[in-house]
C-alpha cells in the first residue's frame, strides 16, 4: 500500500488527495471509518465534478476504497489499510503531503490513545505472536477456518518425512490410552512402533479369515494375544477396516488414510458443555432474550453428543466393557430461580441416554446477588470459584477426568480454560458472539463504557481463552475474518487498545490451524418445513394461528383489518443491534408494503414497565413512536412474549402456509439461527448482509441479502420478490424449496458432530505428538489472569457488595 500511497502523491492526483483531506480537516472530526471515507470521497467527487471513474477506476479512488480508517493529528494524517482479508498496513503522511512513512501497530495505537486525551507513554503490551511461531501456520486467507484439513495434511507429512519419530509418537498414543484404568486399543506386549507394524499384520491375518459379520467378543482373546485390547470394532469387518487404515498409514502415510484412521479411534466419552450465564434448562425457560440462542445450541449439541458417542461406543465394540459415555452440561445453579428448575442441582436431558444439567451455585460470599441470575456483563467476579467447584462436581459425576470440555461465550470459555488447564484435557472454543465486535470503539472507550459493561474484564477473559484454547469452533468464516470491506470477530482481537490499561499489539494467530468453521444445526423436532404435514398438530396450528393473526391480549399490540395480505415475519430480542426499529420504520415509510403486507413482530416484551436495562427500554418506546408516528395499529401485530420452541416451530409454518417471509433485519448478526429455522420451515428469507448470513444464505438461490442501514432498498428488494410471486406463483415456492434443501444438506447436527468429534482426536494427538511448548503460552496467560483479569474482578466484586 506503501508504492500505491507514493504513487497518488507522485500523479496529478495529489491535488485531490489534499482537497480530500482538507475536507475532513474542515468537519472537525479526527476519526473517521471505512463507510464515512467512502462517503467523504463520493462528496468530494460530486462537489468537484469528478468524471464518473474518478470514484472508481482512479488510483486515488483505489487508494480510498482499501482506506479502512483515517485519522487525523494536526501535523500528519494517518492512514490504516486493509489491501486484503487478514491484512493491515498503517502509513503517516506528513499534512502537507511531502512525505509518507510506513508505520508500526504500536504507533497506531498511540496515536488512538492521543485522540480520545488518554495517552501514557508506558503501558502494558500484549503480544501472542512468539508463541505461536514454532506451529505451523496456514499460509492462504482462503485456507482460514480450515484447520482440520491443514493439520490433517501437515501430520501426513511429518509422518512421511520423520517416520521413526510420528510412528513411535502414535504407537505410545495408541498404548497410553485408558478409559478410567480400563486398557483400549494396544496392550504391553506390543512395545515399540515397529513391533506395532508387524502386529497389525498379524491381526490382518486373524480377522481376515472370519465371517465379516462375527461379533468381537468371540475373537477378543485372539487379538489380545497379539497385543490388541478392545476398541478397534464391533465385528470382524469393522475390526479389520480399522487395522487396514493403521496398516496403510504406517506404510504409506496420507492425509485422508490419517483422518479415516483417527475417526475409527475411540477417544472421547465423557464431554463437558460449559453455559454459565444463561437460564440454562428445559421447561418454562430457555435462556433470558440475551442467551436463547445460546441456550438452545448447547441443548441440541449435547443431544447430538449423546447420541453419537453411544453409536461410536457401539461401534468400536466397547459396549462388551460396559463403558457408557456422559456428557454434562455444565451452568450455575440459581436459587431464586423464577418458577423454573434452575435451582435443582442435577437435571437429566429429555431424550438422551446419558446426558445431563448439572448446576453448580455461586460461592455464597455474596448472596444478595449470588442468588439471583446475574448479567453476562456482570458475572465475572464468580467465574474462577466457580470454576473449582465444578472441577470437584464434575470429577464426582465422572469418576474421572472429562476428555472434551466446550466452552460457549465468553464467560463460559473463561471457566472451559480454567478447567481444562487443571486438568489436562482438551478445550474447544465456541464464542457464539464476540461483543467487542457489537459495540462501536469498545475498547477506545472502554472506561466510559465500564460501569455498564465491563469490558475491560470480558475482552481480557476473551484474549486469555481463545488463546489457551486446542480449537476453536466459529459458525461461519466472516466470524474469524469478516469480508474484504469488513472485519471478522476474531479479527477485531488482533490490534486493539484500550487506552491507559494496556495496547494489544498481536492478541491471536488468525492463521493457526486452531480455526474450524463448523456450523450448528438445527432442532428438526421443533423445526421442520411446513408441507411436512403429517408431523403437524391441527390444534397448535390453529392455535397460533389464532395468536398470530386474532387473539386479543395485554401483550399484544395491534389488530389487523384484512387477513389476506402477506405476512411479513421477524422475531428477535429487543436489543438495538436487532434493528426491529429499523425493520418497522422501512415498513411505515412504504405505502406499497403496507398495501401488500401485514407486519408480524415477536419479541420479549411490549411494555417499557417489562424492561430489565436502559437499551431494551429504549427499543420498546422507540417501536411504540413508530407505531404511532406511520399508524401502523391495523397494519401489524407486536407479540411482546416469549415462545415455546414448539410454539415458534409451528408459527414459522403458519406463516408459510400463509406464503410469507421472514426478516431478519440485524444491523450485524454473527450468525442467526433464527435464519436456519425459517429457512427449513419454508420462509423465503431476508437477512442482513452483515454477518454470518453472507454464507448461510445465496443470494436469489435460497433466500436474499438485505443492507438493514437503507430503508428504502431493503423494501424494494421485499417488494420485487412479491411482484415476482404474483406474476410467477411457483416462484415463492422455488425459493422455499432452496431454502430447506439449503439446510438440510449444510446445515445440520450430524455433520457438526461428527466434526466436532474428528476435531477433538485430531487435537489431542497433535498436542501429544508435536514438539510444540503450549506450556510457555499457557504460563504468560496466566500472568494475564492473575494480574490482569483477576484485580479487576475483585473491584467489581466489592461493588456487587456494596450494593
Amino acid at each position: 500500500m506503501y508504492e500505491l500511497v507514493q504513487a497518488v502523491l507522485d500523479s496529478d492526483e495529489k491535488t485531490a488527495l489534499r482537497q480530500l483531506i482538507s475536507e475532513l480537516y474542515s468537519s472537525g472530526r479526527q476519526y473517521f471509518l471505512q463507510n464515512e471515507i467512502l462517503q467523504a470521497f463520493e462528496d468530494y467527487c460530486h462537489k468537484f465534478q469528478k468524471p464518473a471513474y474518478f470514484y472508481h477506476s482512479s488510483t486515488i479512488g483505489e487508494l480510498i476504497h482499501y482506506t479502512h480508517e483515517i485519522l487525523l493529528e494536526e501535523e500528519s494524517v494517518w492512514f490504516l489499510f486493509r489491501p486484503r482479508i487478514a491484512s493491515q498496513e498503517v502509513c503517516k503522511l506528513a499534512a502537507d503531503l511531502t512525505s509518507v512513512e510506513p508505520m508500526t501497530p504500536q504507533a497506531l495505537l498511540d496515536l488512538r490513545d492521543r485522540l480520545v486525551n488518554r495517552y501514557q507513554p508506558q503501558i502494558l503490551e500484549i503480544d501472542l505472536g512468539p508463541f505461536y511461531e514454532p506451529s505451523p501456520t496456514i499460509r492462504d486467507p482462503r485456507n482460514i477456518g480450515k484447520g482440520l484439513e491443514f493439520l490433517n495434511r501437515y501430520l501426513s507429512s511429518k509422518l512421511f518425512a520423520d517416520p521413526q519419530h510420528w510412528l513411535e509418537a502414535l504407537f505410545k498414543f495408541l498404548h497410553e490410552h485408558k478409559h478410567n484404568s480400563i486398557p483400549l486399543l494396544v496392550n504391553d506386549r506390543i512395545h515399540s512402533a515397529t513391533q506395532l507394524s508387524q502386529q497389525v499384520k498379524q491381526a490382518l491375518r486373524v480377522v481376515g479369515n472370519l465371517p465379516a459379520n462375527e461379533p468381537y467378543e468371540k475373537f477378543r482373546f485372539q487379538l489380545q494375544e497379539l497385543g490388541f485390547e478392545p476398541g478397534w470394532g464391533n465385528t470382524a469387518s469393522r475390526v479389520r477396516e480399522t487395522l487396514e487404515l493403521l496398516d496403510r498409514l504406517i506404510d504409506t502415510p496420507d492425509h485422508a488414510v490419517n483422518e479415516a484412521f483417527i475417526s475409527r479411534i475411540p477417544l472421547t466419552f465423557h464431554v463437558v458443555l460449559v453455559s454459565v450465564h444463561g437460564w440454562v434448562g428445559q421447561e418454562g425457560v430457555l435462556g433470558r432474550a440475551e442467551t436463547a440462542g445460546q441456550v438452545a445450541y448447547v441443548l441440541d449439541q449435547a443431544y447430538s453428543l449423546d447420541k453419537k458417542l453411544h453409536e461410536d461406543i457401539k461401534l468400536a465394540g466397547l459396549d462388551l466393557l460396559g463403558i457408557q459415555p456422559q456428557v454434562i452440561i455444565l451452568t450455575r445453579l440459581i436459587p431464586n430461580c423464577e418458577g423454573t428448575l434452575c435451582n435443582q442441582r442435577i437435571e437429566k436431558v429429555q431424550g438422551t441416554e446419558n446426558t445431563w444439567i448439572l448446576r453448580v451455585p455461586f460461592a455464597e460470599f455474596n448472596p444478595k446477588v449470588t442468588q439471583n441470575w446475574i448479567s453476562k456483563f456482570e458475572i465475572w467476579p464468580y467465574l474462577e470459584t466457580f470454576a473449582l467447584d465444578a472441577e470437584r462436581e464434575l470429577l464426582a459425576k465422572f469418576g474421572g477426568r472429562p476428555d472434551l470440555i466446550i466452552g460457549n461465550y465468553s464467560d463460559g470459555n473463561l471457566v472451559a480454560s480454567l478447567l481444562a488447564r487443571r486438568l489436562k484435557v482438551t478445550h474447544c472454543n465456541i464464542a457464539h458472539s464476540l461483543e467487542k465486535s457489537k459495540y462501536l470503539f469498545s475498547d477506545l472507550y472502554w472506561q466510559d463504557l465500564e460501569e455498564q459493561y465491563h469490558f475491560s474484564l470480558q475482552f481480557s477473559a476473551d484474549l486469555i481463552s481463545m488463546n489457551a484454547a486446542d480449537f476453536i469452533i466459529t459458525s461461519s468464516y466472516h466470524e474469524i475474518m469478516g469480508t474484504p470491506d469488513t472485519t471478522g470477530q476474531y479479527e477485531s482481537y488482533k490490534c486493539f487498545t484500550m487506552p491507559q490499561l494496556y495496547h494489544v499489539v498481536n492478541g491471536i494467530e488468525l492463521f493457526s490451524p486452531k480455526f474450524n468453521v463448523v456450523p450448528p444445526g438445527v432442532n428438526e423436532k421443533s423445526f421442520f418445513p411446513y408441507s411436512q404435514t403429517e408431523d403437524r398438530v391441527p390444534d397448535d396450528q390453529q392455535r397460533v394461528y389464532e395468536l398470530l393473526f386474532t387473539r386479543e391480549d395485554r401483550q399484544i399490540l395491534g389488530h389487523l383489518e384484512n387477513l389476506d395480505k402477506r405476512p411479513i415475519f421477524a422475531l428477535a430480542p429487543l436489543k438495538s443491534v436487532k434493528n426491529f426499529t429499523g425493520l418497522v420504520e422501512c415498513f411505515g415509510q412504504s405505502q406499497e408494503l403496507q398495501e401488500r403486507c401485514h407486519l408480524i413482530l415477536v419479541t420479549g416484551k411490549l411494555h417499557s414497565s417489562e424492561a430489565t436495562n436502559l437499551e431494551e427500554k429504549g427499543e420498546i418506546e422507540r417501536l411504540h413512536e413508530l407505531v404511532n408516528q406511520y399508524h401502523l395499529e391495523h397494519k401489524m401485530r407486536w407479540l411482546g412474549m416469549r415462545l415455546t420452541s414448539r410454539d415458534l416451530g409451528e408459527a414459522y409454518r403458519v406463516i408459510a402456509d400463509c406464503q410469507g417471509i421472514f426478516v431478519h433485519p440485524a444491523r450485524f448478526e454473527a450468525f442467526g439461527v433464527t435464519i436456519l429455522e425459517a429457512m427449513l420451515s419454508g420462509l423465503p428469507t431476508f437477512a442482513t448482509q452483515f454477518g454470518g448470513s453472507l454464507e448461510i444464505i445465496q443470494h436469489g438461490e435460497n433466500g436474499f441479502h438485505i443492507n438493514p442501514t437503507n430503508l428504502e432498498e431493503t423494501a424494494t428488494k421485499i417488494l420485487e420478490f412479491i411482484r415476482q410471486c404474483e406474476i410467477n406463483p411457483q416462484y415463492w415456492q422455488k425459493i422455499s424449496e432452496q431454502a430447506i434443501k439449503r439446510v438440510r444438506e449444510k446445515y445440520n447436527w450430524q455433520l457438526h458432530t461428527n466434526r466436532l468429534l474428528l476435531l477433538t482426536k485430531i487435537y489431542s494427538f497433535w498436542n501429544y505428538a508435536s514438539q510444540d511448548n503450549r506450556e510457555a503460552m499457557l504460563r504468560y496467560l496466566e500472568a494475564l489472569f492473575y494480574l490482569m483479569y483477576k484485580p479487576r474482578a475483585e473491584k467489581l466484586l466489592e461493588q456487587h457488595r456494596q450494593r
